[in-house]
């Protein structure tokens, strides 16, 4: 099962509060963090379901991946975040009738709360060829232009053994590529930093022309976590 975000994000102060009463010192941590947070803060406001919004704004901001007329394939969507920034971004909310409109489809294993803008595609597997052949048949002639992937195996516990499940998942994400990314087209997904960061870079290199590693100012500076933008990807000739 992947986990986008944190799907714990209360609403308002008093109910993040109230849970303190109870709760293992490891909670209360969490909960009084996020009562600090001002990326929480500024999604409540702006009516994003959760904080992540804003590292994808940001390095859309800095990179420009996302351009009205776009189409967009949003893995391991739950709850939607990205996806909404998304909609944004390429108009596939049809906002702004002088702009072309994009495509947005978010996928994940889990359940995801309708968006206006979206074709969702909760409880698919963006490993299962069945996956594949469903976005092919909803993106227009098949291809997308931008994958993007907050995705996340759940945690073991296992520091090790974490980042190379999270790596395992990235690197199959060349293979969703193969089937349905333009060439020129532009991958974007998180993983968390450690001695296999280097074998993803390295294979995205060999069909991207462009590979780089960021880390957005939301992404929290104790965190192990960062993305790969690999950009002008290079579809593999197909063997005669």
């Amino acid at each position: 099962m992947w986990l986008s975000c944190r799907r714990r994000l209360f609403h308002s102060s008093p109910p993040l509060l109230k849970k303190l009463k109870g709760k293992t010192v490891a909670e209360q941590n969490w909960l009084q963090r996020q009562l600090r947070d001002p990326y929480v803060k500024a999604s409540r406001a702006q009516n994003f379901r959760c904080r992540s919004a804003f590292k994808l704004l940001e390095i859309d901001d800095k990179f420009r991946l996302l351009e009205p007329g776009l189409s967009v394939v949003d893995c391991g969507a739950a709850p939607g975040a990205w996806s909404q920034v998304a909609i944004q971004r390429v108009n596939s909310a049809g906002t702004d009738s002088r702009l072309p409109r994009g495509t947005v489809i978010g996928l994940d294993l889990l359940h995801i709360s309708p968006l206006e803008g979206a074709r969702l595609l909760p409880f698919h597997n963006v490993t299962d060829p069945v996956t594949h052949a469903k976005l092919q048949g909803l993106l227009p002639k098949g291809q997308a232009h931008v994958i993007l992937s907050d995705m996340a195996p759940n945690a073991s516990g296992f520091r090790d053994m974490d980042h190379e499940n999270l790596i395992n998942l990235c690197l199959s994400l060349t293979d969703l590529a193969e089937k349905i990314l333009l060439p020129g087209g532009s991958l974007l997904c998180k993983y968390w930093d450690g001695i296999l960061a280097k074998r993803l870079q390295e294979k995205l290199s060999r069909v991207f022309g462009s590979v780089q590693s960021v880390k957005p100012n939301a992404s929290r500076k104790e965190s192990a976590e960062r993305y790969v933008l690999a950009r002008m990807y290079k579809k593999p000739m197909k063997a005669s």
